[in-house]
């Protein structure tokens, strides 16, 4: 690369390098930006250690966590610059401690699940596809341990009714993988898809799970959702987070089903690689 580039050529010339290889970076490509046009105000030649620092401790959360966060993104793209610039410095792991800090998710017991599948029958308005929308898809994040991000990019061609099974097409880093649905799960989305098109027909969108206007769905709405039905509840929630997640109903399904297999003395360690592949991570360590 020219030291004439500016940070924001750069920076887009690395995440093209990247998503090249399957990689999706919208995370990531958000953070590089903001560094691009902090170098750039700075008129920064080249990436140095000072560079990095004073763009990591510039982070609206002032900890050391956010600042390790931020080093941990920079690496990459630094090792890409030092290919063309043997003077950058590619920053060390760890200069501000660990970047990543495991919280605990809140896990929905059975009773809890069933409150909040019931929960949604409230949602307005009424005679409206909401309802059995919100029902369906939180049941489905509980019974499968799918993305929240998977589940609302399901067309209609992905859920096959018939055979149970879901094709997830554009999982995380692109992977395609099949997900077999349990026999009590199918009838629920059976009984939704009738719904909607009964709701919504002729709706031009190919989406599985709709809006009450036919468009797609989408993670803000459904996000809402979850926040209103845990507040009619009551409910507080536990482990670290500080709000309801649905990404918590993912979790809940990983450890209700090693616990399960623990409870009728199966060997958790052994079903830990099928448990890994069935809900789509790339390592075993990540389940």
């Amino acid at each position: 690369m020219s030291a004439t580039m500016t940070w924001a050529a750069r920076v887009e010339a690395y995440l093209a390098y990247r998503r090249s290889f399957g990689f999706d970076l919208s995370v990531e490509g958000g953070q590089l930006g903001s560094f691009a046009r902090f170098a750039d105000q700075r008129r920064a030649e080249r990436l140095t250690l000072e560079l990095a620092t004073d763009w990591a401790r510039a982070s609206r959360h002032p900890r050391p966590i956010s600042w390790a966060r931020r080093i941990e993104v920079l690496r990459g793209f630094a090792a890409f610059c030092l290919r063309t610039d043997p003077g950058t410095v590619v920053p060390p792991p760890k200069l501000f401690g660990p970047a990543h800090r495991r919280l605990v998710p809140h896990i929905y017991t059975a009773e809890e699940l069933q409150s909040l599948l019931e929960a949604t029958d409230r949602l307005g308005p009424p005679g409206r596809l909401r309802p059995a929308t919100c029902r369906t898809l939180f049941g489905l994040l509980a019974a499968t341990g799918l993305r929240i991000s998977e589940a609302l990019k399901l067309t209609r061609a992905d859920v096959n009714l018939e055979a149970g099974v879901l094709d997830i097409r554009d999982a995380k880093c692109h992977q395609r993988r099949f997900v077999p649905l349990h026999a009590s799960v199918t009838p629920h989305l059976q009984a939704y898809a009738q719904l909607r098109d009964q709701l919504v027909p002729g709706s031009g969108c190919d989406r599985f799970f709709l809006r009450d206007d036919g468009r797609a769905l989408d993670q803000r709405s459904m996000l809402y959702a979850l926040h209103r039905v845990c507040r009619q509840l009551g409910w507080q929630v536990r482990g670290d987070h500080a709000h309801h997640r649905l990404h918590d109903l993912r979790h809940t399904f990983i450890v209700r089903s090693a616990l399960r297999l623990y409870e009728q003395g199966g060997d958790v360690e052994r079903g830990l690689p099928d448990l890994s592949i069935y809900v789509g991570h790339a390592r075993v360590v990540d389940t």
